[in-house]
Parts: C-alpha cells; sequence; structure tokens
C-alpha cells in the first residue's frame, strides 16, 4: 500500500469538501507532537490558505493590544512591555486559552477586567483550536507560527510568555509545568513564583522538545530577543478549573477556582519582577 502523509490526506479531504462532499473532522487524529514533524500544515499562514473562510467556525483567532498615544515629539515613546500568548488554544491545548486571558488579567467567563493582585493588565494572541473533535490537526508548531498579528505583537513587546499544553511522558513527570524560553532571568522568577504557589516546575533545558529556545518561537521574537513559555501536563490544566469539561465551563469556573487562581497569580508575580528589572527600562 503507498503510504500517504497526513498532510496529503487533509488535503485530499478539504479537496473533495470543497467538491461537495462531507467532510468528516477528527478521525484517525493524533496529537501533534511538540517538535512539529506531525503538523499538517507549515505554517499559520499555510493553515489560514488552506481552511480559508473557515475562520470563525473551524478556528479563531483572539488578541487585545491595549492603546498606546504618543503625540510629543520631545519625549520617549512607550512601548508594550509584556504580551502573554496561548498558539494552541481552544481545543488544541485545552485549558491554555483561559490561562492566557487569566494571566493578561481578563476573566475568560466575560473579558472583563481581573486583577485580584491589583496589577496592570497586559496585551495578549491567542489562536483557538474551535472544532467539535479533532482540534490536534490545527496545531502548528511554534517555531512555523507566522501570523502577522502574533509576530507584530511579540516584536512590539519588551516580554512575551507563551503558554502551552504537553502531556505527561513529554514532560517526564505529572502534574508539572516546564519551564523554557531564552530569557534566563524570566525563566527563574517562573520557577521561584510558581515553586513558591505549590506547583512542580521543570527546566526546559532538560527536555529539548518543549524547551522554548528556537529563536523564531514567537516567545523569543521580542524587543530583546528572548522570552518566556510555559508546558503544562494535561493533569495538571484540569486541575486547574471547577469544570474542564467544555469551553463554557472552563471561561465559567476559571476564576472561581482557587488553584487557578494560585496558577495565573504566580505567573503575574513573575512577570512583575522581570518588569522592575533595569533593562525593561532602557527604551
Amino acid at each position: 500500500m503507498t503510504h500517504m502523509s497526513r498532510r496529503t490526506v487533509l488535503t485530499s479531504a478539504l479537496a473533495t469538501a470543497a467538491a461537495g462532499t462531507t467532510l468528516v473532522t477528527g478521525v484517525g487524529v493524533t496529537a501533534a507532537h511538540a517538535a512539529g514533524e506531525d503538523d499538517f500544515y507549515n505554517s499559520n499562514t499555510d493553515l489560514y490558505t488552506q481552511l480559508a473562510g473557515q475562520e470563525g467556525t473551524d478556528f479563531g483567532r483572539r488578541y487585545k493590544r491595549h492603546q498606546m498615544l504618543d503625540s510629543d515629539s520631545s519625549g520617549k515613546s512607550p512601548f508594550h512591555r509584556t504580551t502573554i500568548m496561548a498558539l494552541h488554544g481552544g481545543g488544541i491545548e485545552i485549558g491554555t486559552s483561559e490561562l492566557c486571558l487569566g494571566i493578561a488579567g481578563y476573566d475568560p467567563k466575560d473579558l472583563s477586567v481581573w486583577t485580584p493582585d491589583g496589577g496592570h493588565v497586559h496585551d495578549y494572541w491567542m489562536f483557538e483550536g474551535l472544532l467539535s473533535t479533532g482540534n490536534s490537526k490545527l496545531h502548528v508548531t511554534s517555531k512555523n507560527c507566522d501570523d502577522h498579528v502574533a509576530r507584530s505583537m511579540a516584536a512590539s513587546s519588551l516580554n512575551v510568555l507563551s503558554l502551552h499544553g504537553c502531556k505527561e511522558e513529554q514532560a517526564g513527570a505529572t502534574m508539572s509545568v516546564v519551564v523554557g524560553g531564552l530569557n534566563a532571568d524570566f525563566k527563574t522568577y517562573l520557577h521561584d513564583e510558581l515553586r513558591a504557589a505549590g506547583f512542580n516546575t521543570i527546566d526546559g533545558s532538560t527536555k529539548p522538545d518543549l524547551a522554548g529556545v528556537n529563536t523564531t518561537n514567537p516567545c523569543n521574537l521580542t524587543m530583546l530577543g528572548k522570552g518566556g513559555q510555559l508546558e503544562i501536563t494535561t493533569d495538571l490544566r484540569q486541575s486547574l478549573f471547577g469544570d474542564y469539561s467544555s469551553r463554557p465551563a472552563r471561561a465559567r469556573t476559571a476564576t472561581s477556582d482557587a488553584d487557578f487562581v494560585r496558577f495565573t497569580g504566580a505567573c503575574r508575580r513573575a512577570i512583575a519582577r522581570l518588569e522592575a528589572q533595569a533593562d525593561q527600562q532602557i527604551l
């Protein structure tokens, strides 16, 4: 039997659907590897091209860039400090969309400002799988993310914290967070704050597929050329919600769950420590 790649199978299926035959989604799909070798799409642009007209049904994008204004040429132009990202949100790496919003300072259920620590809100960007099943096919590995809004937001921010989900066997532990990215200080603060909040952390340098060190990964496409990434195991993500069963249920129960509050609060404290550093004032 002639071997066909997953990408070839999908392309054929899409062509069939375009011809008027129903496309059954999610059949025979396995989870995409962190390294991206099983991705259907070469990039976000490739995905947007092949799934033209399906945004809002099969996938979605949400982001918020807070307005800045500088009308005085004699002063220093303002800049965005930190952007929170979930490149594989919705049904792809479940729970990361809600965590992205929570860390950014927004309640996932209604997008109202939610900052129990009294801190400020952050910019955010996310790509979400919206299929009822088979969302793993929408995974585009981070180093191949070329969404123009995501890249522009990263490039105009001093820091990015990118949130991902991984399996326990990938992390080599249960109920854990793999801390990666190229910003060594940010990694230290994330380790410190998450551990102080009672979460087990693993150094990304011991998990190459989860390390977040590729220079084209949006977490490292910042103004400083470095950022942070969290790979959160499935069992830990499940524990952070009062009800993990569906997107509405996760959004509804997120901020009332003590573990969600502890996790997002720890990440926000790490961001605050990073933003207080001297190199955050240079631009």
